[in-house]
Formats: structure tokens, sequence, C-alpha cells
């Protein structure tokens, strides 16, 4: 069963059990799906999905980071339960402990010393590292392990 599939049966499953919040989520998501689709002319695969997903939670943290900032906290709260909808779909992100050592790996591979090889090293570390951590945390460990 691929990653859609489960979230359309999640969807249905969802509407029976009258949970509208994750119903909602759902629709939300499998709309997105759709916009891809048709903006881009193509069949999504589970990757694809993934990367959709993990911008759909990036987005609901900025938004409630920005709720929280203006003191909504009820609509905070709305992206927050959104966001544990999507997470069990995702992936599951390494340990800081892993992703140090997988890091370490990617240095001694490209042969970086200085900050000036981070690209390289973001560059490698962002194809092997898809969908099992973020940007961000890869990006300022990177930082960490090259000063």
């Amino acid at each position: 069963m691929t990653l859609r599939e489960t979230i359309n049966q999640d969807v249905k499953d969802a509407m029976k059990a009258r949970e509208t919040k994750k119903r909602d989520a759902l629709r939300l998501l499998t709309s997105a799906f759709k916009q891809i689709e048709v903006d881009e002319r193509k069949e999504l695969n589970d990757d694809d999905i993934i990367k959709i997903i993990q911008t759909q939670v990036k987005r609901r943290n900025d938004a409630a980071s920005q709720y929280k900032d203006a003191g909504r906290d009820d609509l905070m709260q709305i992206e927050l339960d959104e966001i544990a909808v999507y997470t069990p779909y995702l992936p599951a992100q390494l340990s800081d402990d892993e992703l140090e050592s997988t890091l370490k790996n990617i240095i001694s591979k490209v042969g970086a010393s200085t900050m000036k090889d981070m690209g390289k090293v973001m560059g490698m570390a962002s194809k092997e590292l898809t969908g099992k951590a973020d940007g961000k945390r890869i990006n300022e460990c990177v930082k960490t392990l090259l000063n």
C-alpha cells in the first residue's frame, strides 16, 4: 500500500469515526497532493509525498510560532494539532547522535575541514538525509562539526 493510499484510507476512517480535525487536516494534505499533480502534471510517488508533508509541517510550525508571538494560542493549537496528524506519515527522524555520526562520515568522504567546505557537505548531506533530518538541524550540526 502506497503512502497516498494509506492517507486516503485514513481520511475515510476519520470520516467514519467522526474525527473532524483529523479528517480536515488529511483533506488539506490530499488537496496539496492534487495541486502539485495538476501544476506539474506528474504522478506523485512516496518520496514526493514525503516532501510535500514535510513542507506542510514546516508551514504549520512557522504559522504556530507566529500565532504564539501574537498571543493567539487558539490558532497555534490548531496548527500543532495538524502537525500531530501529519507526523506519523513521515519517516523516523534521526537522533542527534545518529545525525552527528552520519555527518562525520560525510565530512570525511568529502574531505571537508573548514567552513569553506560547508557547501559540499550540505549538498551530500541533503541527499543522504532526505526525510530523516530537518535541513535546519543538519545545517547547525555541520557548522558545529566544522568549527
